[in-house]
């Protein structure tokens, strides 16, 4: 994990989001003088409550479940705000419905429009459902195909265009100049960042004593509104944003000032891959989030995995973005604290691989190269051997010419499944133990 930034102290392909940030609602574009960033609509507790009451009925108050297994690995009572049961499967159906909910008889008439690779997509489809107002949703091609069928069972016309989440942004755009529909920016607006606000009001009441709340961040409504409803009831409260590695717009946005776009960004949680920080969400978290700290690609992987086998609980990488910075350096965080599981919008390909990758960073997936005897019951003992470890063999390939083997040797290449890395380092010393010559 980098440095904390302080500011007071989506094409969406299976595994990646990888895009050159360009001339996009999450971006300033080439060749614009960024300048003095101008006066942006502040957001207060008073419109969080708003929000809150026009969510009533609508979206799910979600549960706050203590986690046993990160408590113990943070040294104190860590609660999981379980964003990723909401409705749509994320936190996105609050602030597009409170949005949406507020458009004039004239504005609902002419329908909505927006661009997204997915939760978005889902937010706005049902609320436009729920409103009785036509919704067109342009997706970048390859976006995740279940995020595309439940758009479409929301009611919205999908409509692919691009490779890259900013080509589907500027259809929309273009879309929306064309026909007259209102254009609902993700995080970008007053109403939607009151609406992501309401996850806040809702976990302190679930954990009144809590000390720290850590939060995903993409482009920052979620934890602009989390970080306006907390500290506006709790400024003791420690607010810090979490962002992956190399699609990071806040750390450098904070440093310089201003929102500042990034010119590249690739990670595989495609829900907070985003290119350059609104202006009002910028301006929220300046003002009332503590830091902003980024994980790696592994950390998210492991943190996705550890939700999966210990909470049992499906999140997106995005969603296990909050887990992944407690994992990472669990000191850093007073407890009690909440981490948001922002998303479980995740394609089961991507999961399999995601849980995949998180093994491997967790040291629990082991490959050898072991030279054994090329003779009868070679092999078999050395399976034998393995087996004696405890774990588990996944791939086994034999190599017989090879200008380093003797003529009566044989290289086995064996992938194994273990309990861990000090697992791992047992079955290496047992296997050089009974004299096998092994490369990990």
């Amino acid at each position: 994990m980098t440095d904390p930034v302080g500011s007071t102290s989506e094409t969406t392909s299976e595994t990646t989001v990888e895009s050159t940030v360009e001339s996009t609602a999450e971006s300033a574009g080439p060749g614009v003088p960024l300048g003095p960033v101008p006066p942006v609509p502040e957001v207060t507790l008073a419109d969080v409550e708003a929000a809150r009451e026009v969510l009533e009925g609508t979206a799910i108050v979600t549960p706050m479940e203590e986690s046993r297994w990160l408590s113990a690995i943070a040294g104190g009572r860590v609660g999981l705000k379980c964003e990723n049961l909401q409705r749509t499967g994320s936190f996105k159906a609050r602030g597009a419905f409170v949005r949406i909910s507020r458009l004039s008889a004239e504005e609902r008439a002419r329908g909505v429009v927006a661009a997204s690779a997915g939760n978005h997509a889902q937010g706005v489809a049902l609320a436009a459902q729920q409103l009785g107002i036509a919704a067109t949703v342009f997706m970048p091609e390859g976006a995740p195909i279940p995020k595309e069928r439940a758009t479409r069972g929301y009611g919205a016309d999908v409509v692919f265009s691009g490779r890259y989440l900013e080509d589907a942004l500027e259809a929309a755009r273009a879309f929306a100049e064309r026909t007259g529909a209102v254009m609902i920016h993700p995080f970008d607006h007053v109403d939607v960042v009151a609406g992501q606000g309401t996850v806040g009001l809702e976990l302190l009441e679930q954990m009144p004593d809590v000390r720290t709340v850590v939060v995903p961040t993409g482009g920052g409504g979620l934890l602009a509104g989390i970080a306006l409803a907390v500290k506006a009831a709790r400024p003791d409260v420690r607010v810090v944003g979490v962002q992956a590695k190399d699609a990071a717009a806040y750390p450098g946005s904070l440093e310089q000032g201003r929102p500042t776009p990034l010119e590249h960004m690739r990670t595989m949680a495609d829900g907070i891959a985003v290119g350059r920080p609104g202006d009002i969400t910028f301006a929220a978290v300046r003002d009332h989030v503590d830091e902003v700290v980024t994980v790696s690609e592994d950390l998210l992987a492991r943190a996705l995995l550890a939700l999966v086998e210990r909470a049992k609980m499906v999140v997106e990488p995005a969603g296990a973005a909050a887990v992944a910075a407690i994992l990472d350096h669990p000191e850093r965080f007073e407890t009690p604290a909440v981490a948001v599981l922002s998303g479980g919008n995740v394609d089961p390909l991507l999961l399999g691989k995601v849980i995949r990758h998180g093994m491997a960073a967790a040291g629990r997936y082991l490959n050898l190269q072991v030279t054994i005897p090329d003779a009868p019951g070679g092999l078999a003992q050395l399976l034998t051997e393995v087996g004696a470890t405890g774990s588990n063999v996944l791939e086994v390939a034999h190599e017989r010419i090879s200008p380093s083997l003797g003529m009566d040797e044989v290289t086995v290449q064996l992938q194994l499944e273990t309990r861990g890395a000090e697992h791992s380092a047992l079955v290496l010393a047992r296997m050089r133990e009974r004299g096998y010559r092994v490369v990990e």
